[in-house]
């Protein structure tokens, strides 16, 4: 099938956004960002200096001391204008994700549907949590009321894997609070974060209120925002080790945070599951995005005697193997590359670990070939059996790859107490047919994100992204949660009798 024609082969040099300015590095300095089915470069991203880095830090105060007194009503119809005109661009954002990220299209089409939900569900809070509370007469003559008020600037740090999904669990929540943002996207995908930039800035912002700054390898720049008054706290979707380095330096500073890491996560197929059902489940849980979805799954728990396993094992196997792997602007194709040569180089070291540790590679994905892609960075789907819970780092930490690790407990009780030895507790799935069992996996799977018949556990954005343990750090969890982020506590007390 023909190709979904590209936005451009080549987007030239990458600008910073900063007061409502496309403006160029301080530094002079680049870095290549590439499409990772193909390894050739299709733009160059700009390296901030520290003064890129102060002026956005001076342009987001500025503009919150405007942007917070805009009226109710019309801050609330630019929100939704974002929204109108994230659909408008719906179909140029996706193709930009893909060639940048490495997605296939309809998963960049799901991706857009998702930012969507979210501008939606941040818009539709101003009518809600924001409008505040009251009490009259709580006394003889007093009356007492609580406001919610706009906190200040937000350092908001997007990562690779969800680049522009992540943006949307964040900005949108803090513009319709009134808050004003710096924007730090990841490296890996540069161009997806411009690309979102330039719509929003089509929706007549004033300038500073958002803001994009695209930095440099070292992390030295944020302890320089987080270190400045102005700033008042970071919302991050990324690694437990980056999210630890933010909660010392808030801790430190007094900001606020929500700090979302990495994770460890499960799916656990029980005897009576169909297994047609479990093993779709297992294709988009497993390798979905490539494997690079934070909700995503490596560890499978099959449960049940050796006929059942074998017949699960073999019907997900057939499945993997039958999967089209290609460029997601292929409109048939089912698994791209990984983002980056190094997310690839990664999955490789994991599959070498398994295999040193005495695990099963019974399917190898380093064997198939993306043909006319052969420069991409692809992994087929990859299957390990005879995993166990104490191979590291194979079953205790996350590969970020197409990678599954197929596992047999005895029974619930024991895959339940895996799960809850790691420090790890972002997402768990079960497939069944019993409540009993579904209940006792809800009630007992110290997780954030529970998936009851699904194979990825992702809430609606009205809900927030539940996580536990090392997966979060701070005072709110993203998307509707993080309005409590943006907005701090006043209360009134009136006597006038």
């Amino acid at each position: 099938m023909a190709l979904v024609p590209e936005v451009a082969k080549h987007y030239g040099k990458l600008k910073n956004y900063i007061d409502g300015q496309w403006v160029e590095p301080g530094t002079g300095q680049y870095f290549e960002t590439t499409n990772p089915a193909t390894d050739e470069v299709i733009a160059e991203a700009p390296i901030a200096s520290r003064g890129d880095v102060e002026a956005a830090i001076s342009s987001a105060h500025e503009a919150f001391n405007k942007w917070r007194n805009v009226p109710f009503r019309d801050r609330a119809k630019m929100v939704f204008t974002l929204r109108e005109k994230v659909v408008e661009k719906t179909e140029w954002l996706s193709r930009i994700l893909v060639q940048d990220h490495g997605c296939t299209i309809d998963e960049a089409r799901g991706t857009n549907a998702r930012i969507v939900e979210n501008i939606e569900a941040a818009g539709s809070s101003m009518y809600s949590y924001y409008r505040g509370e009251h009490v009259e007469q709580l006394a003889t003559g007093i009356d007492c009321y609580q406001i919610r008020e706009p906190v200040g600037v937000f350092l908001i740090i997007t990562p690779g894997n969800i680049p522009t999904h992540a943006w949307s669990s964040f900005v949108p929540y803090a513009l319709a609070c009134g808050c004003t943002v710096i924007v730090k996207p990841s490296r890996q995908d540069p161009l997806a974060a411009d690309s979102v930039m330039k719509v929003t800035d089509e929706i007549g912002l004033p300038p500073g209120v958002v803001n994009l700054v695209h930095m440099g390898p070292e992390r030295e720049l944020n302890k320089v925002i987080l270190s400045d008054p102005r700033v008042k706290g970071v919302g991050l979707i990324g690694s437990t080790r980056v999210a630890k380095e933010l909660f010392e330096l808030c801790g430190h500073y007094g900001k606020r945070s929500s700090l979302n890491g990495n994770g460890k996560n499960y799916i656990v197929v029980m005897p009576d599951a169909p297994v047609d059902n479990a093993v779709n489940y297992l294709l988009r849980g497993c390798f979905g995005m490539s494997g690079q979805r934070c909700l995503g799954s490596d560890n499978v728990a099959v449960i049940g005697d050796d006929r059942r396993y074998t017949e699960v094992r073999d019907a997900f196997v057939a499945a993997s193997k039958a999967m089209k792997m290609g460029y997601g602007l292929d409109e048939t194709v089912e698994l791209g590359p990984l983002t980056t040569l190094q997310g690839k180089e990664k999955v490789e070291l994991f599959i070498e670990s398994g295999i040193k540790a005495g695990a099963k590679l019974t399917l190898d994905g380093r064997l198939t070939k993306a043909k006319g892609y052969e420069k991409g960075y692809f992994i087929a789907p990859t299957i390990f059996e005879n995993v166990t819970p104490d191979m590291d780092p194979l079953g205790k930490e996350e590969a970020f790859g197409p990678l599954a690790n197929l596992m047999r407990p005895k029974d619930l009780d024991e895959v339940i107490g895996w799960m809850n030895s790691t420090n790890y507790g972002h997402s768990a799935c079960i497939v069944t047919e019993s409540g009993k069992a579904a209940r006792k996996f809800i009630r007992e799977c110290e997780v954030g994100n529970v998936g009851v018949n699904a194979g990825i556990p992702q809430p609606y954005s009205f809900f927030g992204l539940g996580s536990k343990k090392d997966s979060f750090l701070g005072m709110s969890k993203s998307r509707m949660d993080s309005i409590k982020l943006f907005l701090d506590e006043k209360t009134v007390t009136l006597r006038w009798v």
